[in-house]
This record gives structure tokens, C-alpha cells and sequence, in this order.
């Protein structure tokens, strides 16, 4: 299978990623847990059916240590009891933001009051950059259907 259009091959798509990519790296620095980041990506990634961002940050995350109980279950984090309030209040929030042409009034007040239980206002601006950026990086993935399943742990750093 191959994908429709060569992002990183084609000029234009290139220069886009490049900076979505940078944008994503510099979200690292911040002091939002870098175990939640990944949790984020996983679950925003599953919900716009991104094989290639699921394939990614499910193996990033296990080469990280995170365990397979708690991969298996994002997608259901709601009824699973492994994951802390603040992991919830963010996976709620990247649940929200994913889908906001699903609700009228976007991301809730709740929402968005439950995550500034736990997270400090740069935590919430990493958090809302996050969501933005995997976003994007999955619509330019599905609409070429990039191919996913031979990332290697660590490979984008």
C-alpha cells in the first residue's frame, strides 16, 4: 500500500510538517508529564482513525515504559481504572477537542474546569497546543492514507 501523496518528498507538504514537527518538539520542554502527552496523541490519534500516529505513539510510549494494560485501555479510559484524574481531565480534553464539530459549544466549561484542577496555565497551554498540532498531523495522514505499522520506537527523537 502507498500513501496517495510523498509528505515529505513534496515540497509544499514538507515545509508544513516541518514546522507542525517542531512545533510538536518544542511541546516536549514544557512541564506537562510526559507520560499524559503520550496518553493524548494515542487517544486523539485513535479517535481521527490514524493508523500511522496510533502506530507511532502506542510504540513510543511502550519503549518508554508505559505498560500494555494502560495502552490497551485509552480508548476506553472512562471505564478503566488505571489512569490518574489529571490523566482523565486531559484525555477528556483531547476527547472534546478532537470532536468539536461533534458539540455546538466545543470544548465544555466542565472540561475544561477539570483540567485546570490539575494542570498550571502553561500545563493547559501545552495541552491545548498538543491536541491542535495531532490533529493536524492526523488529517494530513488519513487524507493521503499513509501506511503505518513499521515505526520504530524513537525514530522522530
Amino acid at each position: 500500500m502507498d500513501a496517495r501523496l510523498n509528505l515529505f518528498d513534496n515540497p509544499v507538504a514538507g515545509k508544513s510538517l516541518k514546522h507542525l514537527i517542531a512545533a510538536g518538539k518544542a511541546l516536549v520542554d514544557s512541564t506537562l508529564p510526559a507520560v499524559t502527552r503520550e496518553l493524548v496523541l494515542l487517544r486523539a490519534s485513535q479517535i481521527n482513525g490514524c493508523a500511522v500516529c496510533v502506530d507511532m505513539h502506542a510504540k513510543d510510549a511502550a519503549h518508554a515504559g508505559e505498560t500494555s494494560t494502560r495502552l490497551n485501555l485509552v480508548a476506553t479510559w472512562r471505564e478503566a481504572t488505571v489512569f490518574s484524574e489529571a490523566e482523565r481531565a486531559a484525555l477528556e480534553l483531547a476527547e472534546q477537542g478532537t470532536r468539536i464539530a461533534d458539540a455546538a459549544g466545543g470544548v465544555t466549561d466542565d472540561a475544561w474546569a477539570d483540567a485546570a484542577q490539575h494542570y498550571d496555565e502553561d500545563q493547559l497551554a501545552a495541552l491545548v497546543a498538543l491536541i491542535a498540532m495531532i490533529n493536524a498531523l492526523n488529517r494530513f495522514n488519513v487524507i493521503v492514507q499513509q501506511p503505518a505499522g513499521d515505526y520504530q520506537p524513537g525514530r522522530h527523537g
